[in-house]
């Protein structure tokens, strides 16, 4: 308090002219005036020009002349990076003094009040403008230019395909504006179209220094199915899949990778040389040409299977040399199978080289050779009259072939397989796949097939039968079969026996039928054709007496087979008078 009793009012102030509104002879509306006109007159939704006083990340404060400054949200100036202080900038006032007396300015909308004009300038004179990649979108991204978002599709962005969009978020780059849509005020920009009249340039000067069997570096720029896109520097080549590598490649992913840089050697291209053929595997020396040189027929090898077919399949026993193994050469086995039956791809496989040809780059290899040729020994180990267990694999209308083991075949004849049974078809008697007991009978070593049969495995019931059924023995058997032209008959001693329609009528008159078991008279047997003439009717007509067999009228319906009978009689009755008046009486007619 004591420092202000030393104030004291100045001695010579014209209070007066104070209290009327002026100093020192200027009145107060003049200096109001002149005060005025040392700011800028702003007016509210005009774009005017400011200085930019202060940068930071959240905000940019800009001098436009007026009594305060305004304060932009630094996110406006996100296209331009390069924004520093003093740098002139175009803001729209949107209000001279809020509420609190602060100006308030925006760039954005300085910027959108111009903006369409500036594009539609910049498509027409081709102008390089700046803009600022806001996010990505379908197909593409946006760009902040001028302040209108434009549209940047992704093909557009480089020359290069582009994998990942991302990393171009956030970044200003030169454009140029390609095509506007006037009355939906879209617009469509390009990053490529600045490059490629570079690229262009320098594509010319590749192309025309082309040679084939020149080897250039390359960045890999695309990987398909096929083959992969090099790019030589603006000129692209392909790489077809066969020429990535002397071995087989299923996908050119296991050579190269996207961008790797590699050197190619030119194969080929057309005569405007739009289509460049590169080869890989060129470059390096043929895997033939480093084949072991000592490599010699009957060398075993080991390798993978990497290309299988019906007939065979192909192994690799080192990178670019493949060696095929058909399959006649997979199993000692003479039937004609499937080469996938034995071997898959991936497969890893030992092999005997059985050709070997360096000029034309081939060899043929086998596995069957690893084990021994089982028709070596084929004596040894299968000699005749051995027994066996076979495997059924096919019939023919002959016989039925088995195998004994892998590679060795036989073939069991139609009449070896049963003594007694008639069989039709072979698939009557057993099927594909079911086991079978065999006995060897003759071996075939030069074609290499076994004769085998199955009923030789059992005594011939036939010489038991030659005994048993003497002709005009009697034997008790059953119908089991009728037929047309007679009956079977199965014996109770076993075998079978034949009777025709008139040796089967009964005592009675009337016709013997299937599953009846009667007296049989045996009146024929021949053990070679393993046949049994059989009568029923035989066992009581000759059981008549002589007075009624000697009745020829009589007697001749049941009598026609007489010269069959005579044969009969000849070992039996040949006093049967019967029998010889009506062979006689045939005879006379001419019979």
């Amino acid at each position: 308090m004591s420092n202000l009793k030393n104030i004291e009012p100045l001695q010579d102030f014209n209070w007066e002219e104070f209290e009327n509104g002026s100093t020192a002879g200027v009145s107060r509306d003049e200096l109001q005036k002149a005060y005025d006109e040392t700011l800028n007159k702003v007016a509210d939704h005009q774009v005017v020009d400011g200085k930019v006083t202060s940068v930071d990340k959240k905000e940019v404060i800009v001098n436009i002349g007026y009594k305060s400054d305004g304060i932009i949200p630094a996110s406006e100036f996100r296209y331009n990076p390069d924004l520093k202080v003093g740098d002139i900038v175009e803001v729209y006032v949107e209000n001279a003094e809020d509420k609190k007396g602060q100006l308030v300015l925006s760039h954005k909308k300085a910027r959108m009040s111009k903006s369409w004009e500036r594009v539609n300038a910049a498509l027409d004179n081709e102008e390089v403008v700046t803009g600022y990649i806001k996010c990505r979108t379908k197909g593409g991204m946006i760009v902040d230019v001028f302040g209108i978002e434009a549209f940047l599709p992704g093909s557009q962005i480089d020359v290069h395909p582009i994998r990942d969009y991302d990393v171009f978020v956030g970044k200003t780059m030169e454009f140029k504006i390609v095509k506007i849509n006037q009355e939906f005020r879209n617009v469509v920009v390009s990053h490529k179209a600045l490059i490629e009249a570079e690229l262009e340039a320098q594509k010319r000067e590749i192309i025309s220094k082309l040679e084939k069997g020149q080897i250039l570096e390359g960045t890999v720029k695309n990987i398909t199915s096929y083959g992969v896109f090099v790019d030589l520097g603006g000129v692209d080549g392909l790489i077809h899949i066969t020429d990535l590598s002397w071995g087989r490649v299923s996908d050119p992913h296991e050579v190269v990778a996207l961008d790797q840089k590699i050197n190619v050697v030119i194969l080929d291209f057309d005569d405007e040389k739009k289509r460049i053929a590169l080869g890989l595997k060129q470059l390096t020396p043929h895997p033939w040409d480093a084949l072991d040189s000592e490599l010699k027929v009957g060398d075993h090898v080991k390798g993978k299977v990497v290309v299988i077919a019906d007939y065979g399949a192909f192994v690799e026993i080192a990178p670019g040399v493949e060696g095929l193994i058909h399959v006649s050469e997979m199993s000692w086995s003479q039937h004609l199978r499937s080469a996938q039956e034995f071997l898959h791809v991936g497969d890893e496989v030992e092999a005997v080289i059985l050709t070997l040809d360096r000029e034309e780059r081939k060899m043929s290899l086998g596995i069957k050779q690893l084990k021994e040729d089982p028709w070596e020994a084929i004596e040894t180990k299968y000699p005749v009259g051995s027994k066996h267990t076979a495997k059924v694999r096919n019939f023919t209308n002959f016989g039925i072939f088995v195998e004994l083991e892998e590679g060795v075949d036989g073939l069991i004849h139609i009449s070896d397989l049963s003594w007694t049974k008639k069989v039709k078809h072979p698939s009557e008697f057993t099927q594909q796949g079911a086991d079978i007991d065999v006995v060897v009978l003759e071996i075939d070593k030069e074609n290499r097939r076994l004769s085998l049969g199955h009923k030789q495995l059992e005594d011939n019931p036939w010489d038991t039968y030659e005994t048993l059924y003497t002709p005009g023995s009697v034997h008790t058997g059953k119908i089991t079969e009728m037929m047309d032209k007679g009956a079977v008959i199965t014996l109770n001693e076993g075998g079978e026996g034949f009777a025709t329609p008139k040796h089967l009528v009964k005592a009675d008159g009337t016709q013997a039928q299937t599953g009846e078991e009667l007296e049989f008279k045996v009146i024929e047997f021949v053990k070679e054709t393993k046949r049994i003439i059989l009568s029923h009717s035989r066992t009581f007509e000759e059981g008549k007496d002589d007075v009624k067999k000697a009745a020829p009228r009589k007697a001749a319906p049941k009598k026609e087979a007489a010269p069959t009978i005579q044969n009969v009689a000849a070992s039996t009755t040949l006093g049967d008078l019967d029998a010889l008046a009506e062979l006689k009486a045939k005879l006379e007619k001419g019979e």
